[in-house]
């Protein structure tokens, strides 16, 4: 569903990514694993179109979309849901999610019923304002909001991050119905635990490259796995 070949992206005259390829097929979950400043966000910036200094190959669903605005890009079924989850604070939580349907065709009815069944609690507070909700309900929301444009491939920049236990075993189930109903996942985690159950497939990105791809039962199972992120960046040099 998803290849990216040789991309390079940059932030101004700095380079991050160096000739990435990655894939994710139909219905598969992929973590995209990596330390702090490894580049996986510049990645799903790279891939959505929100960050113009790319170049390579981004095709999906046999389109290519490396010189595709990022409308565009959603409007062939891709959706992120960012890191920090940026909602929308003055506005209610029905109304941010209404920004996620701006470009679907027909009516969104059906959509919301999908996200609040997904959701409970957001039917709860629909005409509270996103910015008074609690961090996990803001994810919540900006799940939903993705949802809402009827993506076939969701993005997941770091979901469970600043979020209780509590909150994160709730997502978590979220996106495991998400992953059962078919839906194509790429994540970028830095729990490990978590991405490993999810997923089937992990890529390690260190310092831009990829350094390791592998079933996430056999990554699960390594005995470096605590030490992972040093021992790929020791073999690079």
């Amino acid at each position: 569903m998803l290849r990216l070949s040789d991309l390079h992206a940059s932030h101004g005259a700095a380079p991050v990514l160096h000739g990435v390829d990655l894939s994710v097929e139909r219905g598969e979950t992929v973590a995209l694993l990596g330390p702090n400043g490894a580049g996986k966000s510049t990645l799903l910036a790279a891939l959505t179109g929100t960050l113009r200094n790319r170049s390579g190959s981004v095709v999906f669903d046999g389109a290519e979309l490396i010189r595709q605005p990022s409308h565009r890009i959603v409007q062939r079924g891709v959706a992120l849901v960012p890191e920090g989850r940026l909602v929308f604070a003055p506005f209610s939580v029905e109304d941010n999610l209404r920004l996620g349907a701006i470009r679907l065709e027909g009516d969104a009815k059906e959509r919301y019923r999908f996200v609040y069944a997904l959701f409970p609690r957001l039917e709860e507070r629909r005409r509270q304002p996103a910015g008074t909700l609690s961090g996990g309900e803001q994810q919540m929301l900006a799940i939903g909001r993705a949802l809402m444009s009827g993506p076939r491939l969701l993005l997941l920049d770091e979901p469970f991050l600043g979020l209780a236990p509590l909150v994160v075993a709730e997502i978590r189930q979220s996106l495991e119905k998400l992953r059962k109903s078919g839906l194509t996942l790429l994540m970028v985690e830095q729990k490990l635990d978590i991405a490993l159950e999810l997923a089937q497939r992990a890529y390690v990105l260190i310092k831009g490259r990829i350094a390791l791809e592998q079933g996430t039962a056999g990554l699960a199972r390594r005995d470096d796995l605590k030490d992972l992120y040093f021992s790929l960046a020791a073999s690079q040099k």
